[in-house]
């Protein structure tokens, strides 16, 4: 941001603005959310959401602040000052502590009474701060890919609203003053979704891929009912509704790929999921307005983001069918073998008995 200050032509905005401030992004969104989730097992959601809720915060006093920072310096020492605020992150990389190393973690729960029951998610942690090598073989796990596909097509239809609300709006003759709080209600709606769902998620009353793919379902049924809308009190309702549930999806779907692959492959994963996803939120935006130039109304873009998510939650809905599966093949593999005799000393003469046998049959 800072470099794009310069301003020479449009190549050099593209390479600054554009492909090093996106680079960066990658740099530190990444391992932020990874760090996060290492530093929280059993409040993994709600940490996660409320880490989350900062992009809605910012989103929503973004505009504001960035119309004002160009009124007042141009839009080159706007990109200044933009670029010193983002330069703030590095100090909250600095305040972001490594874990204690596994010899540490084991001195520390050794005063941890017998049969207390230490969570499967906590026991993966402490054999993740081993894990040095990224996994590539992830993608040959079957959930892994499943949810990787779930991702590619809920990133196709989450830019599209954003992208076509206010053309539409526009297109329903709303003046240009209420349209720009269309934003300012989705960004509201969206934080308080991710607190309350981070929330929610932290009960433990649904699993978290229940909740995912109810939330995925509600943002197809609003993205559905929203070119229905014909003013703007009926339009900033739905975009209320898709602002709150997209929010709620935000909130839990970090969560729901550490459930999928565990804490010691979550940050291969996390990365490869990322990797994976941004394919979709590059083909969403073009592909939606090829719909639209096709249909000649910007509703068609909104009924394209609410078909794509309806096929998304597909996936989840296979996701955790086949998680059920595996986790009853598990069950009935690791099952003891019970023993029908009512004394345990009959049943060790028995297997005795059947030993010697074996033995003689083999003589």
């Amino acid at each position: 941001m800072a470099l794009g200050f310069l301003g020479l032509n449009m190549v050099w905005m593209y390479a600054t603005t554009g492909f090093l401030q996106g680079l960066g992004i990658s740099f530190s969104w990444t391992p932020a959310i990874s760090i996060v989730s290492h530093y929280f097992s059993k409040k993994r959601a709600l940490a996660n959401a409320i880490a989350s809720a900062g992009e809605c915060a910012f989103a929503f006093t973004f505009g504001p602040f960035f119309q004002w920072l160009i009124g007042q310096y141009g839009w080159k020492g706007a990109l200044l000052i933009i670029g010193g605020i983002q330069l703030n992150i590095c100090v909250c990389g600095v305040l972001m502590r490594p874990l204690k190393s596994n010899c540490c973690l084991e001195a520390s729960h050794s005063e941890t009474p017998p049969g207390s029951g230490a969570s499967r998610i906590e026991k993966e942690e402490k054999s993740s701060t081993t894990h040095k090598t990224f996994n590539w073989m992830l993608v040959r796990r079957p959930e892994f890919v499943l949810y990787a596909m779930f991702g590619i097509l809920a990133a196709m239809s989450f830019f599209v609203p954003p992208l076509f609300l206010v053309p539409l709006s526009y297109s329903l003759g709303i003046d240009e003053s209420w349209t720009a709080s269309l934003l300012s209600i989705l960004a509201m709606v969206d934080f308080a979704g991710r607190l309350l769902c981070g929330w929610y998620a932290n009960l433990h009353v649904t699993k978290t891929i229940h909740l995912l793919t109810m939330t995925i379902t509600l943002i197809s049924t609003s993205l559905m009912l929203l070119p229905l809308a014909n003013n703007y009190l009926s339009l900033a309702i739905f975009t209320g509704f898709y602002g709150f549930f997209f929010g709620t999806t935000v909130a839990v779907h970090i969560t729901v790929l550490a459930d999928v692959v565990g804490m010691s492959d979550f940050d291969s994963a996390l990365g490869l999921f990322m990797l994976i996803r941004s394919t979709g939120g590059f083909l969403g935006p073009p592909l939606a307005g090829l719909i639209v130039d096709m249909a000649g109304d910007y509703k068609a873009g909104f009924y394209m983001a609410g078909a794509t998510l309806v096929l998304a939650a597909v996936f989840l809905v296979i996701l955790d069918q086949f998680q059920q599966r595996s986790e009853r093949g598990s069950q009935t593999n690791t099952k003891p073998e019970k023993s029908t005799l009512p004394y345990p000393s009959l049943h060790f003469l028995k297997l005795q008995n059947r030993s010697y046998q074996e033995h003689d049959v083999v003589v």
